[in-house]
């Protein structure tokens, strides 16, 4: 399976897309989408959007993870990241990608086992799993990987009970 972890956000939008196939997990390709200050919010939004068809064309990944949207003590931030979260869904839903999202906490105990592991815990466990030289920069493509990681574990054992109700089907 192919997945597209998404870290949202308007200035940086963070993704990783990996390639998870019988518990074993390949990197395909991350980055980060960056939109400059300066510019006017909607062509930031277009840039988004842009680049995320981009990603959706050169990865063809089969599902896209990204994280839950909360609430901060900023209203304008959280508006401003749920416009973009908007687009980042808008081009997935043009693509035809199915969309799972997770919460920080989901995220944390899927790649630590440790649902209050802190960020460094993270990206340094993201690293391992991924067999990378080093932790990806910025930390916005370093937590979608690891967004990607969490959907490849639980569609993981989704799949395993699939199987195994499938395998026990056939013992009868």
């Amino acid at each position: 399976m192919v997945i597209l972890g998404i870290d949202p956000g308007y200035a940086i939008v963070g993704w990783g897309v990996i390639e998870y196939y019988h518990s074993h997990f390949r990197v395909l390709g991350y980055g980060a989408i960056t939109t400059p200050a300066d510019s006017p919010f909607p062509q930031r939004l277009q840039t988004i959007y842009n680049d995320m068809c981009y990603i959706f064309e050169k990865y063809k990944p089969e599902v896209m993870s990204m994280e839950k949207l909360f609430y901060n003590s900023n209203q304008k931030t959280v508006i401003d990241v749920a416009q973009a979260r908007g687009v980042i869904t808008l081009a997935a839903q043009m693509n035809m990608k199915d969309i799972y999202e997770y919460t920080p906490l989901q995220v944390k105990q899927s790649v630590t086992g440790y649902g209050r592991a802190e960020k460094k815990q993270v990206m340094e466990m993201t690293k391992s799993i991924l067999n990378l030289p080093a932790i990806p920069k910025p930390d916005d493509t370093a937590d979608a990987l690891a967004m990607a990681i969490c959907h490849a574990h639980c569609s993981g054992s989704a799949m395993n009970k699939i199987n195994n109700m499938i395998n026990f089907g056939d013992k009868q």
